[in-house]
């Protein structure tokens, strides 16, 4: 795939986006959001990914939206074009993301941060959503996701002062999985993602879908789609190889079917 803002390839079975906007501290416009949506869904039916890793660079993940590109907007201009649907595909991935996150995570940073599944931060990394100064708010799913982690209280703070919050409160209020030094941002978000790469990509998936659900909706409806997925694993190969390499003290092999 062509694109302008992204850099994109593959290592074993992980696939990297690295967001590529250096001169604006990879500020997001719309052009390069649309970019990283094609390329997760491209990740996302491609068989020989199974985990996707998105970074930036050692001085920005993302430092926001591209305010110039927002100047002339209108309530109507943004009602017609929906700059916020490609935001909405992030959610139907259906493959692991990983976000390795240093220096800045800002407004639209910290919302593409929210969206992945799994985060690891840099020492210096730091997360916030600034919105307010400017006077608007998140809009691609701050106020939701952010609410979700952390609670009213904590998400009010946050975003009514436009907070800049260090990587390690982030990770005490469980926003984020890991905290380690800025040199190692990279090697350890690519370490987890070949541990999930090895695991059963069914299993994977159907867990992902439940889990999501469980933020959703009911107890008992949640109960219901983790019961209906656990019943979909049987229908895999890998299910079949994963309890007989246990049974014979062996580490499984999974093919993905």
């Amino acid at each position: 795939m062509t694109s302008e803002y992204i850099n994109t390839y593959i290592i074993d079975k992980v696939g990297v986006i690295q967001l590529f906007r250096p001169n604006v501290a990879n500020a997001l416009n719309r052009l390069m959001v649309k970019e990283i949506v094609e390329q997760l869904e491209h990740f996302d039916h491609n068989s020989s990914v199974r985990v996707i890793l998105l970074k930036g660079n050692e001085k920005a993940f993302a430092a926001g939206a591209d305010i110039g590109e927002m100047l002339d907007d209108s309530p109507l201009s943004l009602e017609m074009s929906n700059p916020f649907a490609d935001w909405d595909r992030i959610r139907l991935i259906k493959k692991p993301i990983i976000a390795a996150v240093e220096g800045l995570a800002l407004g639209g940073g910290f919302e593409l941060a929210l969206h992945c599944d799994l985060v690891v931060a840099g020492e210096n990394a730091t997360f916030g959503f600034p919105e307010v100064s400017l006077g608007v708010m998140p809009g691609a799913g701050g106020t939701q996701l952010l609410t979700k982690a952390v609670g009213k209280a904590k998400a009010l703070e946050w975003i009514w002062l436009g907070k800049m919050i260090r990587a390690q409160e982030v990770l005490d209020h469980g926003v984020i999985n890991q905290v380690v030094a800025n040199e190692i941002v990279e090697e350890e978000a690519m370490r987890l993602a070949e541990q999930l790469s090895n695991q059963a990509p069914l299993a994977i998936r159907l867990i992902k879908e439940a889990v999501y659900e469980a933020m959703d909706t009911s107890l008992m409806e949640g109960l219901k789609l983790e019961r209906k997925n656990f019943y979909l694993t049987f229908s895999s190969q890998d299910q079949t190889e994963g309890m007989k390499a246990f049974m014979e003290k062996r580490n499984p092999s999974f093919k993905g079917e």
